[in-house]
């Protein structure tokens, strides 16, 4: 028989937004999945690439939709970043901090001593995201960079979701300082390893599953990081984006909801044309992927029709996908 997902790995550790809530919202099976792990004696933690906010503000926003937890299963990249710098400059130094009021505790936090301005000679800038960063705060890190300062960047998200639609991110404020000094930081946040390291100590395990909705941060980053990596289809990724998905970028784990990690872990069965997963069948005819039994639009055939597309040798733009498997 086979084996639930969360049986495989001492420690659950999950991402925010598209796998627990959609904006003011949590999603279906969300909150009930994560009550019923925790019970069964996984750690359960959560990683995120925000920076702005304290681990405490995180917390409360999570019991509120109906999560027991302590600020202390929080690991955000702002934790991560200074992690860093304290790999690269002394105990106690001056740091320059563009971001929020998440990111400047962490610092304050670790030791460092908080500064605003090039003027003060920082050893260090490190830089998260905030609505309310501007010209004079990115210039402020620019010239300090310029002077020496080493440079740790958060995250490089290149879009923030907003209830509006998506908004610049803070890899576009990155960017901007990059434009200025001729240099690329290092990055804490996801895909980067830094995070995972920093999660995988703090709850001092040996195993862990990620799972997240994003194959460019979440997926890839738990891949390069030696974790288990999940992905659960109620997030950004559309079922295109996951046939589609370049081999750094594949989940070992495909999720409907988070329910789906109370189960036994279904993999497809190799056929003589493709794969097969309970009544959905994929074949690979020609260069035409085809659903032969099943109903496409079930988790049954994407899983099946993601092993056919991936391991058949030909680029998916070469391919005929059956149009019903993504739309």
């Amino acid at each position: 028989m086979a084996a639930k997902v969360f049986d495989q790995f001492e420690t659950l550790l999950l991402d925010l937004d598209g796998v627990i809530y959609e904006g003011n919202n949590k999603i279906v099976d969300a909150v009930e999945s994560i009550t019923t792990l925790s019970e069964t004696g996984i750690k359960v933690g959560y990683v995120t690439n925000n920076s702005s906010r304290k681990p405490e503000t995180i917390a409360d926003q999570l019991r509120g939709f109906g999560l027991t937890l302590s600020a202390e299963k929080i690991i955000s990249s702002a934790q991560a970043g200074v992690e860093l710098l304290e790999r690269m400059i002394p105990a106690g130094s001056k740091v320059l901090v563009v971001g929020g009021e998440g990111l400047r505790f962490e610092v304050v936090n670790a030791g460092f001593e908080l500064v605003k301005l090039s003027d003060d000679m920082p050893a260090a800038v490190i830089q998260g995201f905030a609505p309310d960063v501007g010209w004079n705060d990115l210039a402020e890190a620019s010239y300090s960079i310029q002077g020496g300062a080493k440079w740790v960047a958060t995250n490089q998200d290149w879009t923030i979701p907003r209830e509006k639609g998506l908004a610049p991110g803070n890899g576009t404020l990155v960017s901007a300082v990059h434009t200025a000094v001729g240099q690329l930081p290092v990055v804490a946040g996801k895909p980067e390893r830094a995070i995972f390291e920093t999660a995988m100590r703090k709850f001092a395990t040996k195993s862990a599953i990620y799972v997240g909705d994003r194959l460019d941060t979440d997926v890839v980053g738990a891949n390069k990081a030696g974790l288990g990596s999940g992905l659960v289809m109620t997030g950004v990724t559309t079922r295109k984006e996951l046939l589609a998905a370049k081999a750094d970028l594949r989940p070992k784990f495909i999720l409907g909801t988070l329910k789906d990690l109370l189960s036994p872990y279904r993999e497809p069965v190799k056929t003589k044309r493709g794969y097969k997963l309970g009544d959905a069948e994929v074949e690979l005819l020609g260069e035409k992927v085809v659903v032969s039994f099943g109903d496409p639009a079930s988790l049954d055939a994407l899983k099946a029709a993601c092993l056919t597309i991936w391991n058949c040798g030909t680029p998916i733009h070469l391919l005929d996908v059956e149009s019903a498997l993504y739309e």
